[in-house]
């Protein structure tokens, strides 16, 4: 689940890492009131109006800008408030603006080369610990430094059992180069980092740029934060925190009926019990020459109801093709999946796609039998691999 980047903010100042303060506002007049406010408050002549939106690149795309005046601050959230902003994470159309978040300016006057670094945390599967990555190179042209220069770009590998020592925050911190009130300020930073990612359940923390101010105090100017949905149960209050309006309509509406999809852009829809099933059917399809549209794991009770709302959330991306339901009768038997399809396809009318039915294990040979005699244009199977 990702987090706006006030809210991911807010999560780290929880946990003593020091932030660029900001005001959520969602209109022209609340962008103005908050500059103001935090003019007052932080003795920030300058603010910083940045779009909330669930992408990177931001800066390029228009959705960043420094405003020195309050008839900046309005001209600026007028501009951003409403856009479609476009960046290289977005699609095409853009995501649409309904929040800024209006920020202290923390780049002095006459600091004209500040110091920013890029810190991230997140899980290195194939080593199965976490791993905190760093640069001296921070900023908006990350991935190119990654690309051009991975010298620049350091790994600190962190054993699960011990958890991060503090031989390593001194080593980051010395790698980034850093000495005096700075160093110190770094070994507090990254320390109350990790923390906050561990104890949240994180799946990525991404600061860039973390800033090294004038008068050396280190902090998160902005903050990407991807918690693992797994372990929401563990943390209603950052449940809570989800914003709908910032994700795929179809999987917010397949969530609501504990129907786990994610949707891919190939033209071949899959409907399956079991995630580890689920995965193995796509690299069937994508052996086979294909491309599924979507993983859709409708779990061990695949009934009527439950298919046929599978059936209609498969069938609102126009680029489904045909669809693929394969189904291990294990906990359900066959006969009743095979039933729910049948079910379903009478209360939805004609589907205008192809419908390959694949069930295997108990009561495979009847629901078989009940697919054939249902009348429908609906193909079965027994085996992945049959000739026709």
């Amino acid at each position: 689940m990702n987090l706006h980047e006030y809210q991911g903010k807010e999560l780290l100042k929880q946990f003593g890492v020091q932030i660029q303060e900001g005001i959520l506002a969602q209109t022209v007049e609340e962008a103005v009131y908050a500059a103001q406010s935090i003019k007052e408050k932080y003795q920030s002549d300058w603010s910083v109006i940045k779009a909330q939106v669930h992408a990177g690149g931001r800066g390029k795309g228009g959705g960043i800008k420094l405003a020195k005046n309050e008839d900046q601050v309005r001209e600026y959230a007028s501009a951003i408030l409403g856009m479609h902003l476009v960046t290289p994470q977005t699609s095409k159309e853009g995501k649409l603006v309904s929040k800024v978040l209006v920020t202290q300016d923390v780049y002095y006057p006459g600091d004209e080369d500040p110091s920013e670094y890029y810190i991230s945390i997140l899980t290195d599967r194939g080593r199965q610990c976490n791993v905190i990555i760093y640069s001296t190179e921070g900023g908006m042209d990350i991935e190119a430094v990654a690309a051009d220069t991975p010298h620049l770009v350091h790994k600190e590998f962190i054993d699960p059992s011990l958890g991060l020592l503090p031989f390593q925050i001194n080593k980051i911190a010395f790698n980034l180069g850093l000495e005096g009130k700075a160093f110190k300020e770094m070994r507090s930073f990254i320390k109350s980092l990790y923390q906050a990612f561990i104890q949240s359940d994180a799946s990525l923390f991404e600061i860039n740029p973390c800033l090294k101010t004038s008068d050396a105090r280190i902090m998160a100017v902005d903050a990407k934060v991807v918690l693992d949905d797994n372990a929401l149960f563990r943390h209603p209050e950052l449940e809570a925190l989800r914003d709908p309006n910032e994700e795929d309509p179809t999987e917010v509406e397949a969530r609501e009926h504990d129907l786990n999809y994610v949707k891919l852009d190939g033209n071949v829809g899959c409907m399956v019990n079991g995630a580890g099933l689920a995965m193995s059917t796509m690299d069937i399809i994508k052996l086979s020459g294909g491309e599924p549209a979507n993983f859709l794991d409708v779990g061990g009770t695949a009934d009527a109801t439950r298919v046929e709302k599978a059936f209609r959330i498969i069938l609102q991306d126009p680029n489904v093709k045909a669809i693929l339901i394969n189904i291990f009768g294990g906990i359900v038997r066959c006969d009743r999946v095979a039933q729910g399809v049948v079910d379903a396809c009478k209360n939805m009318g004609d589907l205008e796609v192809p419908i390959i039915v694949r069930l295997q294990g108990t009561n495979a040979d009847i629901a078989q039998k009940i697919i054939q005699d249902s009348g429908l244009k609906v193909h079965s199977a027994i085996l992945l691999q049959e000739d026709r």
